[in-house]
């Protein structure tokens, strides 16, 4: 659903199947932080058997990736 966020490119789309982001840069200074979300990928995967697990590994990968980029 999520692009991995500790390996990410500024100014480049990172997309997941659901939701993507982009950081922009222009020079030292972040610019923009643009968050998007496909809908229709988010109803297809609303529709799948494995979402409940797919979701909670999803969220239980963010959740660890933003503790270790805050560490």
């Amino acid at each position: 659903m999520f692009h991995e966020v500790l390996q990410f490119q500024e100014n480049v789309s990172m997309k997941g199947k659901v939701f993507s982001f982009e950081l922009d840069r222009i020079g030292l200074v972040r610019s923009n932080r643009t968050i998007k979300a496909d809908i229709a990928e988010w109803d297809d995967c609303l529709e799948c058997e494995e979402f409940d697990h797919c979701y909670k590994f999803c969220i239980a990968k963010l959740l660890l990736q933003d503790a270790i980029e805050h560490e």
